[in-house]
């Protein structure tokens, strides 16, 4: 049976990831790209505004967007704190929102739950759509059983906001799920310089490194008497990162919660 025709509005079409989204978008057969919002270029068609073969209008409201559109997802790849607003508004007006950007606390996590389960609509939140990005979280999540000593070093490029990365929180998290909170290194170590050791959280040490050049990049490093594992997955184009929003728009139509992180829908 064919795939039924799914209903998209794309957040931030502009930006470096939103182009590739509307890429996808025009490319993928059952997708059909309706709508897009952006501040900016009110009711002009994106072919006229960008490298677009679409007809559909942008928006400034992303509220009348939706009412004059009827889309069944919300693609949304702009900044943290649109992004959060654009989540709730999407749920509120019965869309099924798949989020690309970072920064959503465990409260706003908790409310937007809610919200689905008011609603009866699936949501998708990834901090990295890239599916290597995902599997190399997992991966380090089951090294985690057999290496307690672990630091994470993620590479992004410069005009990246947020440090460090929300790939590199979700990784924390996972492997903090099979790992006792540890303190790493020697007892008495000293920063002689302040952030030497890089940020902490469970025990984790955290490193970020911004350079022009690179996209998205991290390695987890684990150590034990003996031997190290490194686990590491590399971006080197923003297209990488569409396979996994493809998929996330595929499965939000099928559940009714909020997922956060695509580890949990990919077996």
């Amino acid at each position: 049976m064919p795939n039924e025709t799914i209903k998209v509005v794309i957040a931030g079409p502009r930006g470096r990831m939103g182009q590739e989204a509307v890429k996808l978008a025009e490319s993928t057969p059952h997708f059909e790209l309706v709508g897009a919002v952006d501040h900016t270029y009110n009711q002009k068609k994106l072919s006229e505004v960008m490298s677009s073969d679409s007809e559909a209008l942008i928006y400034t409201d992303i509220t009348q967007c939706f009412q004059e559109t009827q889309p069944a997802v919300l693609i949304d790849l702009t900044t943290p704190e649109i992004g959060k607003v654009h989540t709730k508004v999407a749920l509120e007006h019965g869309v099924r929102p798949v989020v690309g950007t970072t920064g959503f606390t465990e409260s706003d996590l908790e409310d937007l739950k809610t919200l689905t389960e008011d609603k009866g609509i699936g949501a998708i939140i990834a901090p990295n759509f890239a599916l290597g990005a995902v599997l190399m979280m997992k991966f380090s999540q089951m090294a985690a059983n057999y290496f307690e000593d672990v630091e994470i070093i993620e590479l992004h490029h410069d005009q990246k906001l947020d440090a460090p990365s929300g790939t590199a929180l979700k990784t924390v998290e996972m492997i903090s799920a099979v790992r006792s909170d540890k303190q790493q290194g020697h007892p008495d170590e000293k920063e002689i310089l302040p952030g030497a050791r890089g940020a902490e959280q469970n025990g984790i040490r955290l490193h970020s490194v911004r350079l022009p050049g690179l996209i998205a990049h991290q390695e987890v490093m684990f150590g034990m008497d003996g031997q190290s594992l490194k686990i590491r997955h590399d971006s080197y184009n923003r297209a990488s990162f569409m396979s996994g929003v493809k998929l996330a728009v595929e499965q939000v139509m099928k559940i009714d919660q909020l997922v956060y992180g695509l580890e949990n829908i990919i077996d």
